[in-house]
C-alpha cells in the first residue's frame, strides 16, 4: 500500500484550510475569540460506527498548518491504528494533545478527509471481502472528487482493493466514443502505439465480436462493459481460447449481490466506480476532553 506523496498531501490540506478559515492565515473567529492561546488540552479522534479507516496519516499535516498559521506550537498527534484497520464504535484513532486553539481549528479539515477516505476503505473492504478466493480484484475508477484523486485511490488500496489507471495519461482506453473518431478499434490501438508507443492499451469491448478484434488488434487489457453473466461467461472462454495472455475486467452493472457470480466467469477484475463516487462518509469524531481549554 504506497503511501501518499507528502507534497499533495501539504497542498490539499492547505486548499482544504483556506475554505475554512479564509486566505491564509485566515481565522476562526468563534475558537479565537472563545479559547485563551495558550489554554492546552487533549482530543481524541473516534470511530462512531464500524469500518475501516483511512486518512489518519493527514492528521499530522493538517495539525502542523494550522498551527503555523496561528503562530501556535504544533500539537502531539499519536495515532494508534494504520490506515487500513478495521474499527469499531468507540475505537481510539489518534490523540492529538497541545493548544486547544489549534485542535478545534483543525477538527473539521481533518474529519472531513479522513471520514471521506474512511468511507470509501470501508465500502472498497465490502467488495474485497465478497471478491476473497475467487481471484478476482476489484479495481477503481477515474470517477473521483475533483482534487482529491490521491486520497480517493489510497483510501481504496486500504481496503483492500486496485488502483486502476490514475489519469489520463498513464494508460490508454480505448473507448466507444475513441472508436467512432478513428474509425475501428485497430485503427485506434495503431495510432496510440504510434504515438506513444511505452503506454498499456486497454480496449473496452461490449459485444463478443468486438472483444475477439481487440485481442487481434494487439490489445492485452479488455473492458467487458455491461455485459450480462452468460455473455460475460461466453467472452472470457473466447479470449482464452485464442492462447493470448489477456487481462479481463468487468465493469458497468456491477452490484455487490453479483460480485462472485461475475468473477466466476473468470474475469480477472471488477471495476466499480462507486468505490469513489458514491460511498458514505465513516462517522469519526473528534472528542475534547472536559477540563481542556482552561489555562
Amino acid at each position: 500500500m504506497s503511501a501518499l506523496d507528502p507534497d499533495w498531501i501539504a497542498r490539499t490540506v492547505a486548499t482544504a484550510l483556506d475554505e475554512d478559515l479564509g486566505p491564509e492565515p485566515g481565522r476562526d473567529v468563534t475558537t479565537q475569540a472563545t479559547i485563551s492561546p495558550d489554554a492546552t488540552g487533549t482530543a481524541d479522534l473516534v470511530a462512531r460506527e464500524s469500518g475501516v479507516v483511512a486518512g489518519l496519516v493527514l492528521a499530522q499535516a493538517v495539525v502542523e498548518q494550522v498551527a503555523r498559521r496561528l503562530g501556535l506550537p504544533t500539537p502531539t498527534v499519536d495515532q494508534r491504528v494504520p490506515d487500513g484497520t478495521r474499527v469499531e464504535p468507540g475505537d481510539v484513532l489518534v490523540v492529538l494533545e497541545g493548544r486547544v486553539q489549534v485542535l478545534l481549528v483543525a477538527e473539521r479539515t481533518l474529519l472531513n478527509l479522513a471520514s471521506r477516505a474512511s468511507g470509501v476503505a470501508t465500502h472498497t473492504r465490502r467488495w474485497a471481502d465478497a471478491l476473497e478466493g475467487t481471484g478476482a480484484q476489484v479495481l477503481d475508477t477515474r470517477k473521483t472528487t475533483p482534487g482529491l484523486r490521491a486520497l480517493d485511490k489510497y483510501a481504496v488500496r486500504c481496503g483492500g482493493g486496485t488502483n486502476k489507471r490514475m489519469g489520463l495519461y498513464d494508460v490508454a482506453m480505448v473507448k466507444d466514443n475513441h472508436v467512432v473518431a478513428a474509425g475501428s478499434v485497430t485503427a485506434a490501438i495503431d495510432a496510440i502505439r504510434g504515438r506513444y508507443p511505452e503506454v498499456l492499451i486497454q480496449v473496452e469491448a461490449d459485444t463478443l465480436a468486438q472483444a475477439l478484434e481487440a485481442v487481434a488488434a494487439g490489445a492485452r487489457f479488455l473492458l467487458l462493459d455491461n455485459m450480462a453473466t452468460a455473455l460475460l461467461r461466453q467472452v472470457v472462454e473466447a479470449v482464452r481460447a485464442t492462447g493470448e495472455s489477456v487481462e479481463l475486467e468487468a465493469t458497468g452493472n456491477l452490484t455487490l449481490d453479483r460480485a462472485r457470480e461475475v468473477a466466476s466467469t473468470g474475469v480477472d477484475y471488477l471495476s466499480v466506480g462507486g468505490l469513489t463516487h458514491s460511498s458514505p462518509i465513516l462517522d469519526l469524531a473528534l472528542d475534547l476532553e472536559p477540563a481542556a481549554g482552561r489555562v
